[in-house]
């Protein structure tokens, strides 16, 4: 960052100094508090392994935390919604809420595992089915709703979205991607229908912009190495899950991403309701077995939390 400065600085002064030559120069002004406070947060997030949109949204959220008390807090994590500027409780623009706790979640490829995983008592489901096909996307749509009916679990479609309003599915599940990519009426047809949405986001930057339509809830990950997609950001870490939870305390939680049985424990005591798992399942010799083992793991690590 000091390079950077430097080198704009001589960049400035080559093009220029001619212009004004006959000055002696002049000891620059020292920062205002403010300015020091953007600065030190931006470099310190930067060094700590914040991508750059990232840094500089903690760095705008530290010098909002500076102003609203008076004072900069070095050992203050920003973790006010009011500092990142999200939406005030109730929000403004909102979907249909769901349940606080969506338990575990299971990320499926086609509606055959819906169904073995939603008659397995699995509480929430989601449809990831990739095809360009548009009559095969729309049967497999179809067919999950039908077989979730009559077990209580709640079913999102990942992305077709305009499928899943004429099937009758629970909620959609959407990437940054096709969240950006989805045009004001579009949105509003979305909220208006009254699915709920989830919305995956990978740091500070993109929580902002999820929050910004105010979604059912918020998955944030990917949390360890997964090898199911390839991913634009580093794994954040079980360190990055606990204050993003509290930053995103008032919007229902899940966690993904590379997520096995062994790390259980710590992920749900960052305070995040839902736990999403995809390998673990579809990979599991015996996926209903294993599924009643995470299920009764989640409810174990819940009871010893809550003495």
């Amino acid at each position: 960052m000091r390079d950077d400065t430097s080198a704009m600085v001589q960049a400035i002064l080559a093009h220029h100094a001619a212009t004004f030559a006959g000055f002696g120069a002049e000891p620059a002004p020292k920062p205002t508090r403010q300015e020091a406070a953007y600065l030190a947060a931006l470099q310190a997030c930067s060094t700590l392994g914040f991508i750059a949109h990232d840094a500089e949204c903690l760095a705008q959220a530290w010098l909002a935390q500076s102003l609203r008390t008076g004072t900069f807090q070095p050992e203050q994590w920003p973790d006010a919604p009011e500092d990142f500027g999200l939406q005030p409780v109730p929000h403004a623009q909102a979907f249909a809420p769901c349940p606080e706790h969506l338990g575990l979640y299971a990320v499926l490829p086609d509606a055959d595992w819906v169904g073995r995983m939603a008659r397995a008592g699995v509480p929430t489901v989601q449809l990831r089915f990739k095809s360009d096909n548009a009559a095969a996307i729309e049967r497999e749509v179809h067919a999950a709703v039908r077989a979730v009916q009559g077990t209580g679990a709640l079913l999102f479609i990942n992305d077709h979205w305009r499928t899943a309003i004429q099937a009758g599915a629970y909620g959609i599940h959407l990437g940054q991607e096709d969240l950006d990519a989805l045009a004001p009426d579009e949105l509003q047809a979305l909220r208006a229908s009254g699915l709920r949405l989830g919305v995956s986001t990978h740091g500070y930057a993109e929580m902002v912009r999820a929050d910004a339509v105010g979604p059912s809830y918020i998955a944030m990950g990917a949390v360890f190495p997964t090898t199911l997609k390839k991913m634009a950001t580093a794994p954040q870490g079980v360190g990055r899950l606990g204050v993003y939870a509290r930053l995103l305390r008032h919007y229902p939680q899940v966690a993904i991403g590379g997520i096995g049985a062994e790390q259980f424990a710590p992920v749900q005591a960052t305070g995040v309701g839902s736990i999403a798992v995809v390998r673990a399942l579809v990979n599991a010799p015996d996926p209903e077995a294993t599924a009643t083992h995470l299920m009764r793991l989640m409810e174990q690590n819940s009871q010893r939390a809550s003495r």
